[in-house]
Parts: structure tokens; sequence; C-alpha cells
């Protein structure tokens, strides 16, 4: 078994305590908890017939580039970015978060995930919008905390891009 530290970032509020919550426990609360600082949970999964234990990292919303914790990084075998499809501002965070992301621990692999897929009446930023502010670089995976749409298919398939990196 091997073991692998993936990172959840993004603002406040896009999701991804609740990604997390339905990754490791399939369940989904309507009710909002801040996170602060880190929280850390893991879970074991199968991916090209090895057992990856994922330590995953919860960061707190990082809106205020000031505070951005590096040491949070350290170690990371790759992350997602968390995009908010009802929040076009959460898309401008994400891009300042992945410069600085980039500068910390290099060319690690991550897969942008616009979250709340279930919103379809308040949904203000698409996968095509990403691609369209990133130059097509990012893989983007559509996800629902609520729904559990893609998210267990988006923790499988970044365990797969940090194996094939490896």
């Amino acid at each position: 078994m091997i073991a692998k530290k993936i990172c959840l970032l993004g603002s406040f509020a896009v999701g991804k305590t609740s990604l997390i919550k339905r990754f490791i426990e399939s369940i989904f609360s309507e009710k909002y908890h801040t996170t602060i600082g880190v929280k850390i949970d893991k879970k074991l999964i199968h991916c090209q017939d090895q057992d990856v234990q994922m330590l995953i990292w919860d960061i707190e919303g990082l809106d205020d580039f000031s505070d951005f914790k590096q040491s949070y990084l350290r170690g990371a075998a790759g992350f997602f970015l968390v995009v908010d499809s009802t929040r076009p501002d959460s898309l401008t965070v994400a891009q300042e978060i992945h410069r600085q992301t980039r500068e910390i621990i290099g060319d690690t692999p991550f897969i942008a995930l616009l979250s709340k897929m279930d919103l379809l009446n308040e949904q203000r930023v698409t996968a095509d919008d990403i691609a369209a502010h990133c130059d097509g670089h990012w893989e983007v995976i559509q996800t629902s905390a609520k729904t559990g749409e893609n998210v267990d298919y988006a923790f499988h398939r970044l365990a797969e891009k940090i194996l094939m990196a490896e």
C-alpha cells in the first residue's frame, strides 16, 4: 500500500468539505460548517492494481491570499481546485490559488472540480468557462456533493494522474 497526500483548495463555501464527506462517508448535509485551518481524512482506494491510502487535506477557504499557508501544501502528491458553479468569483480565486500552488509545489497533478452541479437554475460557471480562462489546460470534472455525481470518479481520476506521474 502507498499513501498519497491530496489537498482540496478553493474559495470559502465552494463545497470542499461536502465533497470530502460524500467521498469518505457517502453523506451530504445542507448545514454549512466553515473549515478553520485544515482537517485531514483518509480513505483507502484501489487504483491501477494498487491500494492507495488517500490522505485528504481539507484546507480552509483561501480568499485572502496573504493568509495562504504554504506549509499545508508540502508533500502533496496532487490537489483539487474547487470552483463553485454558482459563483463566478470562485473561478478567479481558483486561478490565483493555482498560480501560487504551482510556485510552491511545482507541476503537481491536479483537477478542477466544478461543484454544485445539482443547482442548475443557479449555475453561473460552466466547464467551458473554466477552459476559456485556463487555455484548456485544466482537466475539469463537474460534481455534486448533494447527488454524488462524479465525486468518487474525481478522486479515482486524481489517483490515476498521481500514479501516472511517478
